[in-house]
């Protein structure tokens, strides 16, 4: 029976693995997850370090691209499923969450992402690869209603082989992430070429969202020695806020690349 189980989750997942890498991934989740368990909607969040972004978003909720970028840059805080991930992030193993109930969040929270978004049920799975957390959600709309217990049970049962192809997908699409992008801007855009290693590394940490304190933590370095390296980069670059920062970093973000 277990063997005749895995073929039959490898025979359903197949298209999947084929459409890796590929534009076309997202429809073929999505067709996927609808055939198993009419799922209305995909999306998948990252997580990594203090930061989340939007992966993936394709389905039946008209505001999925709002929701998912209100998520990746406020709301995943609030969200209770967060820190269960970050408690299982040495689990070694793809982690079901658990069973949906509009209790376990706020009333903005609430508002914002179901009712708004109309969406009355959802199943959840995630998974750690190396010190990035993929977070996989199904979600069912209004018209739908919630899931049955055998399409649960169905999706839980396709979870972890679910949850490696598409973090495999989101990896092979060299997702853009904020840390990187902000490695390059600081080792080829003036005026931050003209910091220290370690006045860049407190700079980029303040513009991922960190405090004096979580950025003295990571590096291993002194609150003091955090404000120092703060106060020197500050000077050199002209400025004397955060806000400061923020708008050298996005003025240089926002211009063309260069052709070549």
């Amino acid at each position: 029976m277990a063997d005749r189980r895995h073929g039959d989750v490898a025979s359903v997942l197949a298209p999947m693995v084929l459409a890796i890498g590929q534009p076309s991934f997202p429809k073929v989740l999505l067709d996927t997850v609808r055939a198993a368990a009419n799922v209305g909607h995909c999306m998948v969040f990252a997580f990594e370090g203090q930061a989340a972004q939007c992966c993936l978003g394709v389905g039946n909720i008209g505001i999925g691209p709002d929701l998912g970028a209100a998520y990746s840059e406020h709301f995943y805080v609030a969200d209770p499923n967060h820190d269960t991930l970050l408690r299982h992030r040495s689990a070694g193993r793809p982690i079901v969450l658990p069973k949906f109930s509009p209790r376990m969040y706020s009333d903005t929270y609430r508002k914002l992402f179901f009712e708004d978004g109309e969406i009355v049920d959802k199943s959840a799975t995630a998974i750690w690869v190396d010190d990035t957390c993929f977070y996989l959600n199904f979600y069912r709309t209004i018209d739908q209603g919630q899931f049955t217990p055998a399409e649960t049970a169905r999706l839980a049962e396709l979870a972890p082989a679910l949850a490696a192809i598409v973090a495999r997908h989101c990896q092979e699409q060299d997702v853009p992430d904020a840390r990187k992008q902000l490695e390059r801007l600081f080792a080829t855009h003036a005026p931050f070429v003209t910091l220290t290693s370690r006045e860049k590394d407190v700079c980029r940490r303040i513009l991922s969202g960190y405090g004096t304190e979580a950025i003295a933590s990571e590096l291993g370095i002194s609150l003091h020695s955090a404000f120092t390296y703060r106060k020197r980069a500050y000077e050199k670059l002209g400025i004397s806020s955060q806000n400061e920062l923020f708008a050298i970093a996005l003025r240089l973000m926002a211009r063309p690349r260069s052709a070549h």
